[in-house]
């Protein structure tokens, strides 16, 4: 489904935040990256869409190579990939069906999203993705009237609503409490499931990425130095990627919220 091979990103500075990433996700893979502030995590995600020009590698969705695409087609290929930001990134005036419509831009021409006038197919798929992740009563409310994860809920809506192949999902649960984050996590693998779609989070919390993925990389410094099962996270595996902590509560943790699911 997708392939990163050798993906590298050098700035101007000479530092690099990516070193010749190499990982191949399946289709339906729900995959978690963790790690340090600074060891790349989310630069590999925006080079993926290329929100960041990699230096060299390549990108590969299905069979499209990615890095080598005009700005015309990446545009396209972009609708098949959906963006879920840290900050929600939603227009606060808006309200909320504006917001999750505003993920089929790449499909409309430009006057009738001027005036924001979408076909009915897509109202009644916005209303539908609302409902399911229980915020249709909610569709004509404003932005700025939503909590933390209620604006979280509608920008995976807005995602969802591009009808997209792979979902890149950067820091979803960094500025919620511990409780909505588990429900957001939950969301996002249950939508997966359901939709067959595969998914790259970058996320902190290691808790949570043992929780909600199949599958953990672990960077540092812009290299893989983790690709396994969440199970294989054990306290020397997360030494080497954040470095010496007391690792036993995460993992007990983790442990005993599986055994009550």
């Amino acid at each position: 489904m997708l392939q990163l091979s050798e993906l590298k990103k050098r700035y101007d500075t000479g530092d690099y935040a990516l070193k010749g990433v190499s990982l191949e996700v399946p289709k339906g893979q729900v995959l978690a990256l963790i790690g340090p502030s600074g060891a790349g995590k989310s630069t590999l995600i925006r080079c993926v869409n290329r929100l960041v020009e990699p230096t060299s590698g390549s990108v590969k969705l299905k069979d499209m190579e990615l890095t080598g695409l005009s700005s015309s087609a990446l545009r396209r290929a972009r609708r098949k990939m959906g963006m879920i930001f840290q900050e929600y990134a939603l227009v606060e005036r808006l309200t909320v069906m504006e917001n999750v419509l505003s993920g089929r831009l790449g499909y409309v021409g430009f006057w009738r999203s001027y005036f924001r006038k979408f076909p009915s197919a897509d109202i009644q798929e916005a209303y539908r993705l609302l409902d399911r992740v229980g915020l249709k009563h909610m569709a004509d409310k404003r932005a700025d009237e939503l909590s933390g994860g209620q604006r979280q809920r509608v920008g995976i809506c807005r995602a969802l609503i591009q009808d997209p192949d792979v979902l890149l999902v950067d820091e979803p649960t960094a500025s919620l409490d511990p409780k909505t984050s588990r429900q957001i996590m939950r969301l996002i693998q249950e939508l997966c499931i359901e939709r067959g779609l595969t998914a790259i989070i970058n996320i902190h919390d290691v808790f949570l990425a043992q929780m909600f993925a199949q599958r953990v990389v672990g960077l540092e410094l812009g290299a893989v130095v983790y690709d396994g099962a969440p199970d294989g996270l054990t306290p020397d595996v997360l030494t080497r990627i954040y470095g010496e902590e007391d690792w036993s509560a995460t993992i007990k943790a983790a442990e005993d919220e599986e055994d009550e699911l």
